[in-house]
């Protein structure tokens, strides 16, 4: 069984140390008085005396060693949260401002394709413009043109018919397949003439 002591200042309910040291030395006093004479009993309690007192203050030591070490302990890890605060603030910033640079940049070069891509197109278009017409082919902007001239040609037709009748003129409009069908004789000039040019020489 073990003696009951007072417990350590921490209220963590161990027996003090020179209590123990102190019933100990107690039990090897008795066994001494026995043995040795009274000058030697005095000398061993002087001894345990020194013992119990340094046992003590050594357990006072320790007490203290380990409060300092928990009030430590709590400060280095509240700093520690503190320092991973302050970096973990930084890196959002950091992270928020490469995405925003990233996208501004993306939106750039898409500008910049796009611009390019147009006048590419634009660039193809006018040199197929210039390939069909010189094979003797029209192109849509012609095929528009000649069928807005139809349509022209056709209302100024309906004009002229209604002044000789006496009634009010009736806007036409001409329809694509017949600009289509005038578009087709033009398309054979310029062969016509290439093989009549051919017959002269």
């Amino acid at each position: 069984m073990e003696p009951r002591g007072e417990t350590a200042p921490n209220g963590a309910g161990f027996p003090r140390i020179e209590t123990a040291v102190s019933m100990g030395v107690e039990i090897m006093l008795k066994q001494a008085k026995a043995k040795l004479g009274a000058k030697q009993v005095e000398q061993v309690k002087d001894l345990s005396k020194l013992v119990l007192d340094s046992s003590h203050q050594i357990w006072l030591a320790g007490l203290g060693a380990f409060a300092r070490a928990q009030q430590e302990g709590s400060k280095v890890f509240e700093l520690l949260v503190k320092q991973g605060q302050e970096i973990e603030s930084r890196t959002k910033d950091i992270a928020s401002a490469k995405v925003e640079e990233v996208r501004a940049r993306t939106e750039e070069i898409k500008a910049k394709a796009t611009g390019n891509w147009d006048k590419l197109e634009h660039v193809f278009e006018e040199r197929v413009s210039r390939a069909l017409n010189r094979l003797g082919v029209y192109t849509s902007k012609d095929v528009q043109a000649l069928a807005d001239r139809v349509a022209d040609l056709s209302e100024a037709v309906n004009t002229l018919l209604a002044e000789k009748q006496g009634t009010k003129p009736a806007k036409a409009t001409a329809p694509k397949a017949t600009a289509a069908k005038a578009a087709a004789p033009k398309a054979t000039k310029p062969r016509a003439t290439k093989a009549a040019r051919s017959a002269t020489h």
